[in-house]
């Protein structure tokens, strides 16, 4: 599967933004999703994950209550919705995908496919 991150930009803290990761394949579905971020210097890290059907979702504690994963099967989507940014959330965000039923990994490596990107700047 291919994966495409889009949505990133400058925001001022407590602005919100919406970022995409639009992926191709028919098995789309049967993938956990995953979203990632990576600050300079910093390593990269978990941020929310989604499972194949939407059914449970996972939110790293600096994500919990800002921040919301969802996916469209039917548009091979899935979106992480950020509200209330700070500038701790400058990082490059990336989607991750893992062909698995029910689980949802924390681990970047546990993901098999990623998309390239997409840079959010928070300013204060």
């Amino acid at each position: 599967v291919q994966l495409q991150a889009s949505g990133g930009g400058l925001v001022q803290a407590g602005g919100s933004l919406r970022l995409s990761c639009a992926a191709s394949g028919r098995t789309f579905r049967s993938y956990t999703m995953g979203w990632f971020r990576q600050a300079p210097g910093k390593e990269r890290e978990f941020v929310a994950g989604i499972t194949w059907n939407g059914g449970s979702t996972t939110y790293a504690d600096s994500a919990k209550g800002r921040f919301t994963i969802s996916r469209d099967n039917a548009k091979n989507t899935v979106s992480l919705q950020m509200n209330s940014l700070k500038p701790e959330d400058t990082a490059v965000y990336y989607c991750a995908a893992k062909s698995a039923v029910g689980v949802i990994g924390r681990n970047s490596g546990w993901y098999d496919y990623w998309g390239q990107g997409t840079q959010v700047t928070v300013s204060s």
